[in-house]
């Protein structure tokens, strides 16, 4: 890698920097409703809310790409929530079908071929998506051995011929500058292999294989074009400390290529399998931003102490067949996490966006504990909504808190994200409510007037299809009625209402339900309202006698007096 910038004293860069920026809290005011403390919300921003949540979403091996059900699904994501990168395995692997070798005359030869390769880029960019590559796994015509991992067979051994592999990799960069333009590649992260200190997902987990494989395709990369960004290992959460340090040595010493860090987090003990699923315990949330923080825990001191850490698979179980990924616990359960993720790493990606994903085999049911923010019949879940929510938020953080997250828009806009704290460990009993109370600035500083509230929420029984599947008896292939209905129970619940602004503050109280999560915008009212117009002329009254209207045509030309008004609207009858 190029020479990293070097800190100015007392400076941070990146992450860190943010940490430091956004620190603020909102502070208790005093007492507030149902023994709740009423949160003072600063008029003046802390800094950007960083939006690391969105810079990338996983998906499953890439040829699924090549399916109308994960293109539908996709188009539905971006259109609600809208990453920039998606990350997926397989792009070496033989569904994409990149490395065709042959024998001719006795002599072998490799083709290589980039159909679904341009197929799969071309969908993710018509939705406006870019790929995040994951370099993995080995074709079979080029593995050392036999070892698969997956349903699908991915071969996890190393290239028996490293200069074919270090060709591939070339050969699959310079045909992709060539279709999409090198400014456009550069924007696409490329990362070496896929958890390789796992023996089902590298060979023995053999670290110095992985540093050889990773020395030649970071230098194959960058002979490519220089400005192509190369990074690793891309470590499991039990990899332990000494892999990234051993990695960031190995770099160091060889002089080897290293744009940026990854790794993974999950926060779930083992499996314990049960009829069509698995159950397992969970850590509090609060153990994945402990997982972002590790590398430059772990990297401080080093070459790379300050190269940007990309998670490139999170979330709370790494089985995809786990129920918890399809329940309102789980939005807020990952709320914190989303709120906070973005003062530790450049990003983290979500594994994964869609059930239209079969490592352990093609799917069995609707719901079946799938990974994915939506169901492979584009149901939303309850997560999928809290990304939503986050996308509605401002870029100008207001303050942040234990169950709460408030930001602005430039347009004057207060947008909030509260959630009812969960505790996975059991350890205190979850309550069936969660209150909150928050003085937020609306309008001008010392202004009068009213804010427009609205807000959407989701919990156990609004934006959860999952709770009305199961009362419909869990159908494991709903029919299309059933789906239909499955549809409407996910949207989220919708309210509004009108608050006084006192003194430019507005006095929010939320009550939520249990593992709920809502979004609130408040914004000043500019009323336009005509102030003749009141609720008995609404409903037809006679407003000079407040009884039954009047029948008829009035006899003075342009006046209908069955409705008490002028035809030219917002002008008061005589």
């Amino acid at each position: 890698m190029g020479r990293l910038p070097e800190r100015a004293e007392g400076q941070e860069h990146g992450p860190a920097g943010r940490r430091a920026q956004q620190g603020v809290r909102a502070v208790p005011e005093g007492a507030g409703v149902t023994g709740t403390s009423r949160v003072h919300v600063p008029a003046e921003a802390a800094g950007a809310f960083p939006d690391a949540w969105r810079h990338c979403v996983g998906t499953g091996r890439l040829d699924l790409a090549l399916r109308r059900d994960h293109q539908d699904s996709l188009a539905l994501l971006q259109r609600e929530i809208g990453f920039r990168h998606i990350r997926g395995h397989g792009l070496f692997s033989d569904g994409m079908a990149v490395h065709r070798p042959y024998t001719d005359g006795g002599t072998r030869y490799v083709h290589h071929s980039f159909t679904h390769v341009d197929q799969v880029v071309d969908a993710w960019l018509a939705a406006g998506v870019r790929p995040f590559l994951e370099l993995g796994f080995m074709p079979g015509g080029l593995a050392s051995g036999e070892q698969t991992v997956f349903w699908w067979r991915g071969n996890v051994t190393p290239p028996r011929d490293p200069a074919e592999w270090t060709a591939l990799v070339q050969a699959t960069l310079a045909h992709l500058v060539d279709r999409y333009g090198l400014d456009e590649v550069r924007t696409w992260p490329i990362e070496v292999w896929n958890e390789p200190d796992l023996p089902d997902f590298w060979q023995h987990a053999d670290q110095d294989a992985y540093h050889r494989l990773y020395e030649a395709t970071a230098h194959a990369v960058k002979e490519v074009d220089a400005e192509l960004r190369v990074g690793g290992p891309a470590v499991s959460p039990g990899a332990g400390s000494d892999w990234l340090a051993r990695f960031a040595e190995f770099t160091e010493v060889r002089d080897v290529p290293v744009d940026f860090v990854s790794r993974h987090a999950y926060s779930s003990g083992p499996a314990q399998h049960v009829p069509f699923g698995v159950h397992q315990t969970l850590a509090p949330a609060a153990t994945l931003l402990d997982q972002f923080a590790e590398p430059r825990r772990t990297l401080k001191g080093t070459r790379l102490a300050d190269a940007p850490v990309h998670v490139t698979e999170f979330n709370s179980s790494y089985r995809p067949d786990n129920p918890v990924h399809d329940t309102a616990f789980h939005a807020a359960y990952l709320a914190p996490v989303l709120a906070g993720g973005g003062d530790l790493v450049d990003s983290f990606s979500y594994w994964t966006f869609s059930d239209v994903f079969e490592e352990a085999g093609v799917p069995t049911a609707l719901f079946h504990g799938g990974f994915g923010l939506l169901t492979h019949r584009q149901i939303r879940k309850p997560t999928f909504h809290l990304y939503a929510f986050l996308a509605r938020m401002g870029p100008d953080l207001l303050t942040r808190g234990d169950d709460h997250l408030v930001t602005r828009h430039p347009d004057g806009r207060v947008t909030v994200l509260a959630w009812a704290p969960v505790d996975p460990t059991g350890a205190t009993p979850g309550p069936q409510e969660h209150a909150l109370r928050l003085s937020v600035p609306v309008g001008r500083a010392a202004g009068r007037g009213a804010a427009f509230v609205r807000r959407l929420s989701v919990d156990e029984e609004n934006g959860n299809a999952y709770t009305a599947w199961r009362r419909m008896g869990s159908p494991r292939s709903p029919r299309p009625q059933q789906l239909d209905v499955l549809h409407e129970a996910a949207e989220p619940a919708r309210t509004h209402r009108s608050l006084p602004i006192e003194e430019g503050r507005v006095d929010l109280p939320l009550t939520l339900a249990r593992h709920e999560v809502t979004f609130a915008e408040l914004s000043p009212v500019d009323d336009e309202t005509p102030p003749w117009w009141d609720e008995r002329r609404l409903l037809g009254r006679d407003p000079r006698r407040g009884g039954a209207p009047r029948r008829g045509r009035d006899p003075r030309r342009g006046r209908d007096s069955q409705f008490g008004r002028d035809p030219q609207f917002g002008r008061e009858p005589e």
